[in-house]
């Protein structure tokens, strides 16, 4: 006798032909093209701390209706158990512990925010896997030992942290990193801040400004450039490639013969970015200290962030104050909603203006 056939579940499309096994989300991620974390992420609803194009997000939801895919509750189960473990990864050579050192600021978010939610923290380092410029392809395993782990560095890895993205690892990048689809990030609004800059510069009455940087793409940059640019836009002030000077090695570039050409030129005031490595700023202050600027008197000053340690007992730089330990403990929300599997949003924090002493009006000749 033939057996009856058995109906298909309401709302869930009946499974091909000859399966007997539950569809699961990596054959999701096969049929749609994208990586099993962009399944996860889609189908867990999540709208913000990772860039999911309405394409993707279709392509997804187009394979899980032909599959016929729905959660298994037990493997939910066995994904939630946790250690309580938070991993923190410094792309620098050694983690920083000089309470001066940029990064330090954020870790003191990090801990209190972690010790807030109950978490320990492992911590890891470049150097621990040969450093980050030398990272082979299962450098960052270390880091599966936490149930999830947080990036913060200005060059982390992209094949490495997409293969994590890739495997489901909960991962949370410290800094805008929305060029690798799924990777969750939380950033400073540096373009809003160093429009502000420029804006307070602008009211003083300079009319030609220089932005000197790094010459790389990190998002960072690119973030307070266009900032930079859109200030000077919005101000009605001259722009284009003639207000940006990058360079690789800014303490070398920057000499004192360009600087004087710029103010020759009728540049008024100059802006340079803060980074891990604090090259733009102290680069600027040299060449103008040698070239015997009088600041704010013959030139403005101000810093997309804040002075290197070295330079930090020095007048208080125009520019903006990066909130750290709220950045820092925002990464931690995100990554323990992420562990938890809960949808995990954060917005871009904002940066303090920071008056400072270095910027004035332009001298009286110009």
């Amino acid at each position: 006798m033939e057996e009856p056939r058995k109906r298909a579940r309401p709302g869930r499309a009946p499974a091909p032909t000859g399966r007997t096994s539950r569809p699961r989300q990596a054959e999701v991620a096969r049929l749609a093209g994208v990586s099993q974390a962009t399944v996860s992420l889609v189908l867990g609803g999540r709208k913000q701390g990772a860039t999911i194009s309405e394409e993707t997000r279709r392509k997804v939801l187009d394979a899980v209706r032909s599959l016929g895919y729905v959660p298994d509750p037990a493997a939910s189960r066995l994904a939630a158990a946790r250690n309580n473990l938070l991993g923190v990864f410094s792309f620098t050579s050694t983690f920083p512990t000089d309470v001066q050192h940029s990064y330090y600021p954020f870790l003191v978010g990090v801990e209190q925010e972690a010790a807030a939610r109950g978490y320990d923290l492992v911590l890891f380092t470049g150097s621990s896997t040969g450093g980050a410029g030398a990272a082979g392809p299962h450098a960052l395993n270390r880091v599966r030992l936490a149930d999830g782990c947080l990036f913060l560095g200005r060059h982390a890895p992209a094949d490495e942290l997409r293969r994590l993205v890739a495997d489901g690892f909960p991962v949370v990048h410290l800094g805008r990193r929305d060029e690798l689809e799924g990777l969750a990030w939380v950033g400073a609004d540096y373009v809003s801040a160093s429009k502000e800059v420029v804006a307070h510069l602008a009211g003083l009455g300079h009319r030609r400004i220089v932005l000197v940087r790094e010459d790389d793409e990190a998002p960072a940059s690119t973030d307070r450039e266009h900032g930079f640019l859109k200030g000077l836009e919005e101000a009605g002030l001259p722009g284009g490639p003639a207000a940006v000077f990058r360079s690789a090695d800014p303490e070398h570039d920057l000499t004192a013969e360009r600087l004087r050409g710029w103010l020759d030129d009728g540049v008024t005031a100059f802006v340079a970015e803060e980074t891990d490595t604090g090259d733009a700023w102290r680069a600027l202050h040299s060449a103008a200290h040698f070239v015997g600027i009088d600041c704010p008197r013959d030139a403005s000053l101000a810093l997309l962030g804040s002075p290197p340690p070295d330079l930090s007992d020095g007048p208080a730089p125009t520019g903006f104050d990066i909130p750290r330990p709220q950045l820092g403990a925002a990464a931690v929300r995100m990554l323990a909603a992420l562990v938890a599997g809960e949808q995990a949003t954060e917005p871009l924090v904002a940066c303090a203006f920071r008056p400072g002493t270095t910027a004035g009006p332009p001298p009286a000749h110009h």
